[in-house]
């Protein structure tokens, strides 16, 4: 680690890692001496010692200095700038006030930070943060507070702990830790995440949530719910063990025990996996769907399904079976389901059948109203004709 002061600038040649204890031990010596004799008075009046008994670190104490880092080939990793900094030799800990720094990748700035104090440890290879750390990534505009920074740059890895909060155009986000990936562009949260979207309007809730930045993405590894806005109202909401939201085509992935709930009108749809177009306000399933109607009590049940929120309307294909609160019952190889008018038209080996009186209708297709037991089966264009089964009622002795 360099430490430059600004009344005495000082050429020094960069430190090979192979000799970085015995390089800061002549360079702290050298700026010592210099401090020393220019201005022993002066260091003294504003840096008194304080060392207890049975110290003896030797620190020294700089005022408007700059700490500086560089990697094997003379790159920096790393540069701050503070009002006074403090460095104590035998534990290679340097200490800085007020400090703004720039943290580097491959020669390049990453982050801008700004904090109350800095400590930089393990013979310079890290560097921390402590107390209301401001973060700026200068490429894409993202801003994270926190209050406690580490900085790992061979590992490519800055960490965020204890209240975060991350800024930009495109997302805004809470957590209690942020790992940053820079040559990725890429940020974990975990911990309480609470994360908001812009455009598509959504807020999500959940443990840990990747953001890959270049790809406009939102990846939500543990069980995730996403609320979704219209006028600053939630219009619906998903659920499950994992999501992927594309920020960009606007179309979240819900995977294992996937939900999504509407409010008007008050439904459920719930399969393994789900595709859910924000953009369209669309919800498609390949895998076996089950869509419930919670004001009417209707269950139905396909192989697949598709659900149009404008127009509210459910399509169903493949082993379709809906169950109404009496009993009653429809089968057949494809359904629309009409919310708004309460209507559906079945086709396709249609079997209807209710409990009382208890009968079983036949035919090519059907349509009606499920919960009033209104249901009209015919015949297609197959010829076959509508079969009509009355089963009586036992008598009670």
């Amino acid at each position: 680690m360099t430490i430059r002061k600004n009344f005495f600038p000082v050429l020094l040649p960069y430190p090979s890692s192979s000799a970085a204890s015995p390089f800061l031990s002549l360079v702290l010596c050298f700026l010592l001496l210099l401090i020393t004799a220019c201005s022993s008075q002066t260091q003294t009046a504003k840096q008194p010692q304080d060392n207890t008994p049975g110290e003896t670190d030797s620190k020294l104490t700089v005022y408007g200095g700059i700490l500086e880092q560089f990697d094997e080939v003379g790159r920096p990793i790393w540069s701050v700038k503070a009002k006074q900094a403090r460095y104590t030799e035998e534990k290679e800990i340097g200490q800085v006030d007020q400090p703004y720094g720039e943290l580097y990748q491959d020669g390049k700035v990453v982050y801008q930070i700004t904090a109350e104090k800095a400590d930089i440890q393990q013979n310079g290879q890290q560097l921390f943060l402590k107390g209301k750390i401001f973060a700026k990534d200068p490429r894409n505009g993202i801003m994270l507070y926190g209050n406690e920074l580490e900085w790992r740059p061979k590992e490519d890895l800055l960490i965020l702990r204890d209240r975060i909060n991350g800024q930009h155009k495109q997302l805004q986000a809470i957590a209690k830790e942020a790992k940053v990936k820079t040559r990725e562009q890429r940020i974990d949260f975990s911990g309480g995440v609470l994360a908001n979207s812009a455009d598509p309007p959504l807020q999500i809730r959940t443990e840990h949530l990747i953001w890959k930045i270049k790809d406009q993405k939102l990846i939500g590894d543990r069980p995730v719910q996403i609320d979704h806005y219209k006028n600053k109202q939630v219009t619906d909401r998903g659920r499950g063990d994992s999501a992927e939201i594309n920020l960009k085509t606007k179309i979240a992935t819900i995977n294992k025990n996937s939900q999504i709930e509407l409010l008007d009108p008050p439904m459920q749809i719930a399969s393994n996996a789900m595709t859910w177009n924000l953009n369209t306000e669309t919800v498609k399933s390949n895998t076996p769907v089950r869509v419930f109607h919670k004001a009417e009590n209707v269950t139905v049940t396909g192989n697949q399904g598709e659900l149009k929120i404008p127009q509210k309307t459910v399509y169903l294909t493949g082993n379709v079976n809906g169950v109404g609160q009496k009993g009653q019952s429809i089968q057949s190889d494809n359904l629309t389901w009409y919310l708004d008018r309460k209507i559906v038209e079945a086709q396709g080996n249609v079997t209807y059948r209710q409990v009382n009186p208890p009968m079983t209708f036949n035919g090519d297709k059907a349509q009606g109203n499920i919960q009033t037991e209104n249901i009209v089966v015919k015949a297609g264009n197959t010829g076959k004709r509508v079969i009509t089964e009355i089963i009586p009622q036992e008598k009670i002795p």
